[in-house]
């Protein structure tokens, strides 16, 4: 990742929590703690954050009241060529005329990509995806009520009295912060809410994570790997875990990741 992009990236992380470590930014830009090192010191020098001893802080510190959820723009370039594999594979299960919801993340956003000579009806409570196919696609996009959470680009709301009830859908498209035994791990309640929300309205629950967020975990359990019927993730996933997926009984997605978009990647199905 270049020296630019990896700044853009801790100096979107400093907003999210008053101080952010170094092994944390290490594992957002898959940099060395040294070269992360070097690149918190060239931004103190820059007046852009404050170094402080195992990581840096924000120089005004976020407002409370945020999601715990990262940032959008955070994530976004993270493991990138696995997330549009996945998000190619995703989209390969859809027939024309679906129904289906797309739950808001970095994984799922690059579901666009591949859907714009595709007409289906989208759920969605991605403002990012919503807008990209109302622009780029021939899909009927509806979104729900609620509140536009800008840093994540999420559009949620505590009610239950919006457009989410109404809405039938074939299968739904969610990512996660983490999977293990216990199940499909989030980082906030009110995302959590509102994932459950939309799941209520689908048939089937298809997960699209890369193969690190197996070794991840998070305080909060969206579901029990039970109501998870399809996980799609990149073929690096840890043996142990591709076991554990599969001994629940949930059909597993393997894909290559590709360098780009264009890039035909290979898909193999347990």
């Amino acid at each position: 990742m270049h020296e630019r992009e990896r700044h853009r990236i801790i100096l979107s992380a400093i907003q999210e929590k008053p101080v952010i470590t170094v092994q944390d930014i290490a594992e957002l830009t898959e940099a060395s703690e040294a070269t992360i090192r070097r690149d918190i010191a060239s931004l103190h020098v820059q007046g852009k954050l404050r170094r402080v001893r195992g990581g840096a802080e924000a120089v005004h510190p976020p407002q409370l009241g945020n999601l715990a959820a990262r940032p959008f723009r955070v994530s976004e370039s993270v493991n990138i060529d696995k997330k549009r594999a996945i998000s190619r594979a995703a989209v390969d299960l859809c027939e024309e005329g679906d129904s289906i919801i797309i739950n808001g993340g970095t994984t799922t956003f690059q579901m666009v990509h591949f859907m714009s000579a595709r007409r289906l009806q989208v759920m969605t409570n991605s403002f990012a995806i919503a807008e990209h196919l109302v622009k780029h696609s021939k899909c009927t996009v509806s979104v729900p009520g609620g509140a536009i959470y800008r840093d994540q680009s999420l559009i949620l709301s505590p009610f239950d009295n919006d457009a989410i009830r109404n809405f039938y859908a074939r299968r739904i498209f969610i990512g996660a912060q983490g999977i293990s035994a216990l199940g499909v791990m989030e980082s906030d309640a009110l995302v959590i809410q509102s994932e459950q929300k939309l799941m209520r309205q689908a048939e089937e629950l298809i997960v699209m994570v890369d193969s690190s967020k197996f070794a991840k975990r998070s305080s909060l359990i969206l579901c029990s790997l039970d109501n998870v019927s399809t996980i799609i993730t990149d073929d690096k996933i840890p043996d142990e875990a591709a076991a554990m997926v599969t001994d629940a009984g949930i059909k597993l997605i393997t894909v290559k990741p590709m360098a780009s978009a264009e890039k035909e990647d290979t898909t193999s199905v347990a």
